[in-house]
């Protein structure tokens, strides 16, 4: 049976966060949070417990090989993007804050895929706005159809510069200032600055993923990937 939206939620070390989300996880019945621990993290039982407290069949952890956060999203969106109608992704820093905030989204990403035949949307998350989708939904034949929900080879940065730019390749992204999805960043004054933090903002990640990322855009493969799209999508 298909589902509507599935929410990836990457997580490590961080079962805290995890419990303030599930405080704010106010959603329909058919919206599910995949929680994805590394089967290596020394918190792998206090999150265990945490999903074990909350009782609640819409939330899954599922654990694997620590692949950072890209690799994370590509592995668990290829296994379940055909079991749901839209795939999106949160922090474990964000919070949603408007009731509703999934159906909202279904509706336009309906909209999207019937105009466009698929597409993207994003809240405000009240840090990068509009500027960055730092969290996001897209209709599951995205994934699907590329194999993958980012490129290959990201670590944890540009992945939403490359949602941003997939959307406006396709001319189906679509930001909805009413929904709001907190980022409770360090950088807003939101969060502490922890170990995690310092881990995937160190300078070497963002030179690398910024190297990646333009080397993929260059390459052609940010139309590639709207091309196909476009062509099993009509």
């Amino acid at each position: 049976m298909t589902r509507d939206l599935l929410v990836l939620v990457p997580t490590r070390g961080r079962p805290h966060a995890v419990a303030e989300l599930l405080d704010t996880w106010h959603c329909g019945p058919s919206t599910d949070l995949l929680l994805g621990v590394d089967d290596d993290d020394p918190e792998l039982p206090t999150y265990r417990a945490l999903v074990d407290a909350h009782n609640e069949p819409a939330v899954i952890l599922q654990t694997g090989p620590r692949l950072r956060l890209g690799g994370t999203l590509n592995a668990l969106a290829t296994e379940h993007a055909t079991h749901y109608r839209a795939i999106a992704f949160m922090g474990d820093d964000h919070r949603p804050r408007t009731i509703g905030w999934d159906t909202a989204f279904l509706a336009e990403l309906d909209r999207l895929r019937a105009e466009h035949g698929a597409g993207l949307v994003y809240g405000d998350d009240l840090l990068m706005r509009q500027r960055l989708p730092t969290a996001v939904a897209l209709t599951s034949n995205i994934v699907t159809t590329l194999g993958r929900m980012v490129p290959t080879g990201l670590i944890h940065l540009y992945l939403d510069n490359y949602w941003l730019d997939l959307g406006h390749a396709l001319d189906a992204i679509t930001w909805m200032p009413n929904v709001i999805v907190e980022h409770v960043h360090p950088s807003a004054g939101k969060a502490a600055w922890d170990d995690r933090y310092d881990e995937v903002n160190a300078p070497a990640v963002y030179d690398a993923d910024q190297a990646t990322y333009e080397a993929f855009v260059a390459a052609g493969g940010l139309d590639r990937d709207a091309t196909a799209i476009r062509a099993a999508n009509p």
